[in-house]
């Protein structure tokens, strides 16, 4: 079985590569367009990982160069995509709204129309809890209006959208991904979990926004690939096209979190500021329609997760 991961460098991209790959009958090629948004030197170490591995193939490919992306459909003949590939970062959009248009935009409709041409049986692509705004009728269930407050959030959106129509008139197969926000080991350095840790053992400062009064469901990434991993087996049953909350449905508020880290002595100096006007107060998905598909209920316990994240980060990247 032949499955593109796009941003296979990435956070969930390198891990449910590694997941997929414990599988022989997987054949995994990665793209990834190895930005600079944060520090590319992590993207390179979690690819060289994924290279030691005889069925990784990689690329390098902008997902907004259609000529590029439509040659490797024409090579491999995919059968499943899982499309992770975006631009990232609530707070970024509001200065950098071009990075949105061209990889979130256009990069996603590069590969919706290469999944219906080149027929491939269902294309599972990223979407995000920042669809949902500032909706407080928690836990939020999928059928939620959905009201983004920033382009990151409306980019989503419109890909849902987008995934409706390809549905409708070409009978494309899709499921959208809500993520919650996801942590974990090679974690995204500009996330609030990786920056907390790197900011202490660099001497740096931590920026702590709305005096951390956020609360977020967060969700690891190791029940995330898990997840992913039955979607993919259990591909069949899903609808032809639904949209699906990824997350853990135990919000927690950044206090608690950080409470937690400076108990494991990493202290950083901390500087406490004003909520950011791109900025979610809570997130809390509900994963009732999740569970029906996967059976999945046994979510890691957080603070067992937080200590291996820390131990990770004192092992590879100091």
């Amino acid at each position: 079985m032949k499955i593109l991961i796009t941003g296979s460098a990435g956070f969930i991209g390198f891990h449910l590569a590694q997941k997929l790959l414990k599988n022989k009958k997987y054949k995994i090629i990665g793209i990834d367009n190895l930005n600079n948004y944060y520090d590319v030197r992590i993207k390179n170490q979690r690819n060289r990982i994924l290279k030691k591995n005889k069925n990784y193939t990689f690329f390098k490919v902008d997902i907004s160069n259609n000529k590029n992306i439509e040659k490797l459909f024409k090579k491999y003949k995919f059968d499943f995509i899982f499309h992770l590939a975006a631009q990232a970062g609530v707070r970024y959009s509001i200065d950098y709204p071009r990075e949105y248009i061209d990889n979130n935009f256009l990069g996603f409709y590069n590969i919706i129309e290469n999944s219906k041409k080149y027929k491939i049986k269902r294309l599972f692509y990223a979407s995000s809890s920042s669809v949902y705004g500032e909706n407080k009728n928690f836990p939020l269930k999928e059928k939620e209006k959905i009201l983004p407050k920033n382009i990151y959030g409306l980019s989503k959106k419109v890909n849902e959208e987008i995934s409706f129509i390809f549905n409708k008139f070409y009978n494309l197969k899709l499921t959208g991904l809500r993520f919650f926000t996801v942590y974990g080991e090679w974690g995204r350095p500009d996330m609030m979990i990786v920056k907390f840790i790197s900011s202490f053992f660099k001497k740096q400062t931590f920026n702590l926004y709305n005096y951390g009064n956020h609360t977020r469901d967060f969700t690891y990434v190791g029940d995330v690939v898990e997840i992913l991993q039955r979607l993919l087996k259990n591909n069949k049953n899903l609808k032809d096209n639904d949209v699906l909350n990824i997350c853990s449905n135990k919000p927690i508020n950044l206090k608690k979190i950080i409470s937690f880290l400076i108990k494991q002595n990493v202290k950083p100096k901390i500087k406490k500021l004003s909520i950011q006007k791109a900025d979610i107060l809570k997130t809390h998905g509900d994963n009732s329609k999740l569970f029906k598909y996967t059976k999945f209920k046994n979510y890691s316990d957080w603070k067992i997760c937080l200590k291996k994240v820390i131990n990770w980060y004192q092992n590879e990247m100091i």
